[in-house]
């Protein structure tokens, strides 16, 4: 559903409401003859006044403020689309965040979850970002889009970590020098171990000067990698290279392709490995995990610490990547699209646990002859409440119930949630961790 839902012209003129709670798209919501209605810059608990006119609630006054609200530290806030909820406490945010994953688990099916660890990253950690890329009478704009519309400049940032924040500025400059950004373009930014790594696209393809500007560029910025990226077919190609380009995943350095899935902050991805390496069952050295989206490794090589793991990745250059540095390893790597080809069940007939960490959309295809295989031990890395919950529901009628469960916010001041969930169907180990909470909770009792 859209932020701000469109409401009967009926509705017109001033009322006074009570938010009761927040959207999914973080905008508050109230209801108004049996209609809701959502209204950005509002929190849960707040008397608002609001003109309804031409079918979308316009914020007039906070009657009475919620005690979670607080100062938005940027001046873009409100401007820019990359935070919608500046203006909510961060205890309470991620607490909010929680309960949108504890609502996904609950409607899949789930009871009796566990008690939730959880982590929040610190400003300015952000080490990935797509930028909007934007030439206009006097230079270039690179920055966010705000709700349904143009890119807004990003000229303040509190999420962004400063080696990506202060590139923007001699960015503008290199970028609105080139041809090929006859309009709008986009840029990718990682923030590798070996320093930021970027991906271009622009209307135009390159022309022999713009690849001479983008290599000098490269060198005084000390930039291991800028790529293009054609608009019409996708294709990747390497117009700067200053060093090698490299990634650390659990003591094993990978060389990421282009425009390659990180976790959005490195804090964030010790906490997800973490509870991930936790989650797993006690395993020897004949038991096998499956990784299923493993990526360029992230989880893989952390876990063939504690035994063998198969990793399987859609994205071939992600794939290569991690074949590429599993080498003496007790890690097998393998091309293979899971929307299109899932793992069956007998292809996951000698397999102790299962890992994945699916795309924003869940599993997909892959969900069902999982939910019908023989794993006894599941941890489900999701991105997305509305794809855990789908997901989640399947492996909840196939007998699987929630043993471990971490809550991640490295979108700080966005809606967007991570969650570690570790699922499993071995009575044993049901018993035992339902055993251990009992034991750690003095409020509970089996009597």
């Amino acid at each position: 559903m859209d932020a701000i839902t469109v409401m009967n012209e009926t509705l017109t003129g001033v009322a006074e409401l009570r938010i009761e709670g927040l959207g999914a798209a973080g905008d508050g919501v109230a209801h108004l003859d049996g209609q809701s209605v959502f209204i950005p810059g509002t929190l849960p608990g707040e008397d608002v006044q609001v003109r309804l006119a031409s079918g979308h609630p316009e914020l007039i006054d906070i009657v009475h403020s919620s005690p979670e609200r607080v100062t938005p530290p940027c001046d873009l806030f409100g401007e820019c689309g990359g935070c919608a909820l500046q203006h909510l406490s961060l205890p309470a945010l991620l607490e909010w965040k929680s309960q949108r994953v504890l609502h996904a688990l609950t409607a899949a099916g789930f009871t009796d979850l566990p008690p939730a660890q959880m982590f929040q990253t610190v400003p300015e950690t952000r080490r990935r970002m797509d930028f909007a890329v934007q030439r206009v009478p006097g230079g270039v704009i690179i920055g966010l889009h705000r709700r349904n519309g143009d890119p807004v400049d990003m000229t303040e940032c509190h999420v962004l970590h400063p080696a990506i924040f202060e590139l923007l500025t001699p960015l503008r400059d290199v970028l609105g020098s080139l041809g090929a950004l006859t309009s709008r373009g986009s840029l990718m930014v990682n923030l590798l171990d070996s320093g930021p790594d970027l991906t271009l696209q622009t209307p135009a393809p390159l022309t022999s000067a713009d690849r001479i500007k983008l290599a000098a560029f490269a060198r005084e910025h000390h930039l291991s990698r800028i790529s293009w990226q054609d608009p019409k077919d996708q294709g990747i190609e390497t117009v700067a290279h200053s060093g090698a380009v490299r990634e650390e995943f659990g003591g094993v350095v990978v060389s990421p392709p282009p425009s390659a899935f990180l976790q959005a902050t490195a804090d964030a991805e010790k906490a997800i490995v973490t509870a991930v390496l936790d989650g797993l069952p006690s395993l020897n050295k004949k038991d096998v995990t499956v990784e299923l989206f493993a990526g360029c490794g992230t989880l893989t090589f952390p876990m063939s610490e504690k035994g063998r793991v198969m990793a399987y990745e859609g994205n071939l250059a992600a794939a290569n990547c991690l074949k590429a540095a599993a080498g003496g390893r007790r890690v097998d790597g393998f091309h293979r699209d899971l929307g299109r080809q899932p793992l069956l069940p007998h292809d996951l007939k000698s397999t102790r646990a299962v890992v994945l960490d699916p795309p924003y959309g869940g599993a997909g295809a892959q969900t069902v002859p999982l939910a019908k295989s023989a794993v006894p031990d599941i941890v489900y890395v999701s991105c997305n409440p509305v794809a855990l919950e789908k997901d989640g529901r399947a492996l909840w009628n196939a007998g699987f119930s929630v043993v471990g469960l971490t809550i991640v916010d490295q979108f700080l001041w966005s809606t967007e949630v991570e969650a570690v969930v570790v699922l499993s169907r071995d009575a044993k180990r049901i018993k035992r961790e339902s055993s251990r909470r009992s034991r750690n909770d003095p409020s509970r009792s089996d009597s």
